[in-house]
């Protein structure tokens, strides 16, 4: 696959502050994504263009869908059922208490059903490479495809030999996570952030904190996994 044949666009310039947890549901066309300092979970529909949020009560990290209907998120140090049509919000569980300032960092939904999340005091050592990993997917070949935080890209990569196969470099820098979608599920979805930079970064760039579309990757990805609870 020649890079000549991939397109990148902003589908939406949203602005977030912290894009993240993109995530594609079928049934109605649409993106889910959240905003997490700006406690909002949104969801654009690819067909009409138009966006709907809704704000929580504190910092949301992760969006997923749910297998009877709605959506689970992940607030604060909570996991929540969010019935989209009247914008209610019901705890599921809660963690960590007694831990102020904490809060998840992320959430996904394995293929049993289980929605994990994992808080900020996991920490984890970096050297050198200034570009972080984050969010990531994997296509239907078996490869993962991660958006490098600070790196501005998109690599995939062979998770057996660790060999990076493809990089795709988006015009904004601060790329947070990935996911396929569309009708089959063969475009990406490229959530970043616009937190942490400067007046004149953002001159630079200012589709920073918007939602990507890459098409022409010639790789499909595979439907999300629903919350079976």
């Amino acid at each position: 696959m020649t890079m000549s044949s991939i397109k990148i666009e902003c589908v939406l310039p949203e602005h977030c502050r912290c894009g993240e947890s993109p995530v594609w549901e079928e049934a109605s066309n649409s993106l889910l994504f959240v905003d997490i300092p700006a406690k909002r979970v949104c969801q654009w529909d690819s067909l009409t263009k138009q966006v709907q949020r809704v704000t929580m009560d504190a910092p949301v990290s992760s969006v997923a869908l749910r297998q009877s209907g709605g959506y689970v998120v992940t607030i604060g140090t909570k996991f929540c059922a969010l019935n989209w049509k009247n914008q209610s919000v019901v705890v599921l569980a809660s963690v960590d208490q007694d831990k102020k300032n904490n809060r998840f960092n992320d959430g996904k939904v394995d293929p049993a059903g289980r929605y994990f999340a994992a808080n900020r005091r996991s920490v984890y050592k970096l050297e050198k490479d200034e570009q972080i990993p984050d969010g990531m997917c994997i296509d239907t070949e078996g490869k993962l495809w991660v958006a490098c935080y600070n790196g501005g890209r998109v690599i995939r990569l062979d998770p057996v030999t660790g060999k990076r196969l493809q990089t795709v470099k988006l015009p904004v820098d601060k790329t947070t996570s990935c996911c396929f979608g569309g009708k089959d599920y063969s475009e990406m979805y490229v959530t970043c952030a616009r937190d942490g930079i400067d007046p004149q970064g953002l001159l630079k760039q200012p589709e920073a904190g918007g939602i990507f579309k890459i098409t022409g990757l010639g790789v499909k990805g595979i439907a999300p996994y629903p919350y079976a609870g």
